[in-house]
């Protein structure tokens, strides 16, 4: 449901304790802030790291893990030197 929010003389604003509890926030918290079209986004930084694993791990192919490829790829470079 669409609200008003203040922006304070020191650029602070309130996030509805409704609106913490739905995105399960806490004091603490980050958030990760995004413009988008003219529009201030704020996004947990929990949701947009989920939300950039769905987005590269269509480049990956199943069962691979990146981290062993890089260990590997590091190995091989440093026996090379």
């Amino acid at each position: 449901m669409p609200m008003t929010l203040t922006i304070a003389a020191n650029g602070r604003v309130v996030i509805p304790a409704d609106i913490r509890a739905e995105l399960g926030l806490k004091g603490g918290d980050k958030l990760v802030v995004h413009v988008v079209d003219g529009a201030v986004v704020l996004e947990p930084v929990h949701t947009a790291i989920r939300r950039a694993r769905v987005a590269f791990r269509k480049y990956v192919p199943s069962g691979t893990s990146l981290a062993t490829e890089l260990i590997e790829e590091r190995r091989r470079a440093a026996a090379d030197e």
